[in-house]
């Protein structure tokens, strides 16, 4: 039983993540992306500071050269991601940005197996971003580049995370988020001004930062420490699935028979890629993302 508690842990972050991002999707209308990008920043990174107190640790100029790219990336991840829902259904922009993670598992391993992932994946993007693909109406075209433009953040923010975290993890990704605040929050402070600060925007923007940074964060504290990097991956790739399934339920967002299998094709990729890669025995490293 013990070894399936770390497994619905993760499980759990998953599905507070993708539901914290439909509760943000309907702060749109209110302060638009841009401002919910900076209230959910700031309050998970005001969080994070109170509970985990990072400076209580020194950070080598090394370590801060890393969690600064590593904190810009996420950011940047957060905002283009935000964009992106404006437009696009939750799950189809999860699976747009999952094509981050999974290019960086792809090309850390030289088989000639994961030709076969890199086709299916390719295969299921060109369903979901063709005209006419997957359903009648094309998928944004501007929507459609910040959700690819997360997943290339995504990418960025795994590698420097890794770099960032091989000291302190809590600490790196305190500070991390923190940094992230600091370079993309004035942007929706601009756009949006004080109504970010709105005492009716507060409990719902508070509710966001919990559900997609302060409470999965722990939960795979908690559980990364006892999994395997393989069953993380392969956890991990159920992400797009979750996510849309999150907008089915939170937002009433359908999505056609040829979206889920397109869907379905990346998870496939993401899954194989994770499974016939090169193993490790390490644990996975905490991505704090969306």
């Amino acid at each position: 039983m013990h070894r399936l508690a770390p497994v619905a842990l993760l499980v759990i972050a998953m599905c507070s993540i993708q539901s914290g991002a439909a509760i943000a999707r309907s702060l749109f209308d209110v302060i638009g992306a841009p401002g919910t990008t900076s209230i959910r920043l700031i309050l998970a990174a005001t969080l994070l500071l109170i509970f985990l107190r990072p400076w209580r640790r020194p950070v080598t100029r090394q370590a801060w050269k890393a969690i600064a790219i590593y904190g810009v990336a996420l950011g940047i991840m957060n905002f283009l991601f935000y964009q992106a829902l404006q437009t696009v259904p939750l799950g189809i922009a999860v699976a747009l940005e999952f094509t981050g993670p999974l290019m960086v598992a792809m090309f850390a391993s030289r088989r000639v197996l994961d030709l076969l992932w890199v086709a299916l994946a390719v295969a299921g993007l060109a369903v979901l971003l063709l005209p006419g693909g997957a359903t009648t109406e094309a998928i944004d075209p501007y929507g459609a580049l910040c959700a690819l433009g997360a997943g290339c953040c995504w990418a960025i923010y795994i590698l420097f995370g890794q770099k960032a975290g091989s000291g302190n993890g809590t600490q790196s990704a305190a500070l991390g988020i923190t940094i992230a605040a600091v370079a993309v929050a004035p942007i929706g402070m601009v756009d949006a001004g004080t109504a970010i600060f709105a005492p009716e925007v507060l409990p719902m923007a508070l509710a966001v930062a919990i559900l997609s940074t302060a409470l999965p964060y722990t939960l795979e504290m908690m559980a990364l420490p006892r999994l395997p990097t393989q069953t993380f991956g392969t956890l991990m790739s159920l992400e797009p699935a979750v996510g849309a399934l999150s907008g089915l339920l939170f937002l009433g967002q359908q999505l056609h028979g040829l979206q889920w299998l397109a869907i379905g094709a990346i998870i496939i990729a993401s899954i194989g890629t994770t499974l016939t890669g090169r193993r490790r025995v390490e644990p996975a490293e905490s991505p704090v993302h969306d």
